[in-house]
């Protein structure tokens, strides 16, 4: 190890760089607006419009500030997806029947952020994979396998025909939630979606009667 003298010519340790020196802090707080920020943009934006400077501007830092934390805007844009699904919790994909899998689908398919983030999302499968990857670990993975095993304790309950094919099913729905998302306006009612997926279910031939939409007259 290297030393250097004190002012009164005593040796002192230089600091190790990998012994954990404490030097600035970081905030968490900056780590947070930065996320925010790159998530924000990419929803705004989409990826190929969103850079470095534009989120170290809408975030209050310094470029530095965002180098010294992510390396490329890809690693940026990677970890705020991922925390943008920091809270998800597999068990709360648990449904009973298919009725409630549908109800699930239809809250999340009605927030107008969500609807976005994943059009934003798919956009990128061609220039950008690292992002899609990045939301398929952090929430498609667990929802994917959530409404398989929903179609498979349905086939079992009798909910659906014997010889149904819960992969087939899942990518039918998995199709028909990505329709929705590019031909439908992100105003569009949790009731509304529910609708459209049980009536995708119903040309399946599936036993599974549409909601009646609400009247809007007065």
């Amino acid at each position: 190890m290297k030393s250097h003298s004190d002012p009164q010519g005593r040796p002192t340790p230089s600091p190790n760089p990998s012994s954990g020196t404490p030097g600035r802090p970081r905030s968490r707080e900056a780590d947070e607006a930065i996320l925010t920020a790159a998530l924000d943009l990419l929803i705004e934006r989409g990826a190929g419009w969103t850079s470095i400077e534009q989120v170290a501007r809408r975030a209050n830092v310094t470029r530095a500030t965002v180098y010294r934390r992510f390396p490329t805007l890809t690693d940026l844009l990677v970890r705020a997806v991922e925390w943008e699904y920091r809270d998800v919790d597999p068990g709360s994909m648990h449904w009973p029947d298919i009725d409630s899998m549908v109800t699930a689908w239809a809250d999340h398919l009605s927030d107008p952020r969500a609807r976005r983030l994943i059009r934003r999302l798919y956009g990128t499968i061609d220039d950008l994979p690292e992002l899609l990857r990045a939301y398929h670990r952090a929430h498609g993975s667990h929802r994917g396998l959530a409404v398989r095993t929903t179609l498979e304790r349905a086939r079992a309950a009798g909910q659906l025909p014997p010889g149904s094919d819960p992969d087939i099913l899942q990518q039918l729905l998995s199709g028909a939630a990505l329709q929705h998302l590019a031909t439908h306006p992100d105003t569009t009612s949790a009731q509304e979606v529910k609708a459209y997926f049980l009536a995708v279910l119903g040309q399946l031939g599936l036993p599974f009667a549409p909601v009646r939409q609400r009247s809007t007259a007065r």
